[in-house]
C-alpha cells in the first residue's frame, strides 16, 4: 500500500495579505571554526540565527532546511563563505532577502604586564550578515576594560575611583580584519586592559597605569574610533562604552557612530 503523502500546510496560502519581513530559527548551538591571528584556527561554539523574507501569500516557511543549510557548512562557518550561505537561503527559500547572524566566544592568551603570566582572556564576538537587493556584514566585538575617573582624580586627596567596563564595537570593512586588530583598539583606548591572570606585581603595574590614564566614557569612544581608524581595511564604526560606575547608582554610557 503507497505512504500517504503528508499534508504541507507551510506551503498552503495565506489570504491576510501581510508580509513578514523576517522568519526562521534562533539560537542554534552550533560548532564553528574561527580565523585566529596566532594559531591560524580556533574551534569554538556559537548560537546561531538565521532567517528570510517570508511573501504574504505564504502561510509559513520550512523551517528545517534552515538547519540542513547550516549542515551543509559544518565546521565551515567563517567570514569568507558567509555570502555563500546567505545565497544558499535565498534560493533554497526562494526567499528575496536572507539573514545571518552568529555569536561566539573568542579567547585570545594575554601575558600580564610584569610576571609574563599567561591568561585565557574571553572577547564576545558577532558576525551579521545580510543578503537583499545589497549585501551587507558588521563584525562586533566586545572587550572589557578598565577605566579611571578624571573627576574624582581631580578632586581627591587621596586616590580616584575606577570601574571596569565594556566596549562593545561594530565594524564594516573591506577586505579581511583580525579579530585581534579590534581588540587592541579598543585596549589602547581605556584606562588600563582587563586581563585573566595577574599577580601581585601586575596589580600594582596596571593600578598605576589606570591612575596615569583617567577616562570618561567620552574620552574611550572617541579614543576607540580615533584607534580604529588607523587600521585602513575599516570603513565604518559603531563604537559603545558603559562603566559600571563603583560609587554611583548607575552606568555611564557614550556612543558613536560614524564613516572612516
Amino acid at each position: 500500500m503507497p505512504e500517504k503523502e503528508l499534508r504541507d500546510v507551510q506551503a498552503e496560502p495565506d489570504f491576510r495579505h501581510i508580509a513578514i519581513d523576517k522568519v526562521g530559527v534562533k539560537d542554534i548551538r552550533y560548532p564553528i571554526v574561527v580565523l585566529d591571528r596566532k594559531n591560524k584556527t580556533q574551534h569554538t561554539v556559537a548560537s546561531i540565527n538565521m532567517y528570510v523574507d517570508l511573501p504574504h501569500q505564504f502561510k509559513g516557511t520550512h523551517m528545517s532546511r534552515f538547519v540542513e543549510i547550516l549542515n551543509e557548512h559544518r565546521g565551515e562557518v567563517t567570514v569568507k563563505n558567509f555570502p555563500q550561505i546567505l545565497e544558499k537561503m535565498k534560493v533554497k527559500f526562494n526567499a528575496t532577502t536572507a539573514h545571518l547572524e552568529v555569536e561566539f566566544p573568542y579567547f585570545v592568551e594575554k601575558t600580564a604586564p610584569v610576571s609574563k603570566s599567561k591568561g585565557l582572556m574571553e572577547y564576545r564576538c558577532r558576525y551579521l550578515g545580510v543578503l537583499g537587493e545589497t549585501r551587507d556584514f558588521l563584525l562586533e566585538v566586545t572587550v572589557p576594560v578598565s577605566t579611571l575617573c578624571p573627576c574624582s582624580k581631580e578632586i581627591s586627596e587621596r586616590g580616584a575611583h575606577n570601574q571596569r567596563g565594556v566596549v562593545k564595537v561594530g565594524v564594516r570593512f573591506t577586505g579581511f580584519v583580525w579579530i585581534e586588530e579590534i581588540i587592541g583598539a579598543v585596549e589602547k583606548s581605556a584606562s588600563s586592559p582587563v586581563y585573566s591572570l595577574l599577580k601581585r606585581v601586575d596589580e600594582k603595574f596596571v593600578t598605576e597605569q589606570a591612575y596615569d590614564n583617567p577616562m570618561f566614557v567620552e574620552d574611550v569612544v572617541r579614543e576607540v574610533a580615533i584607534n580604529l581608524g588607523k587600521i585602513k581595511k575599516i570603513t565604518w564604526c559603531r563604537v559603545e562604552a558603559e562603566n559600571w560606575e563603583s560609587i554611583h547608582n548607575h552606568s555611564a554610557y557614550a556612543f558613536i557612530e560614524r564613516s572612516l
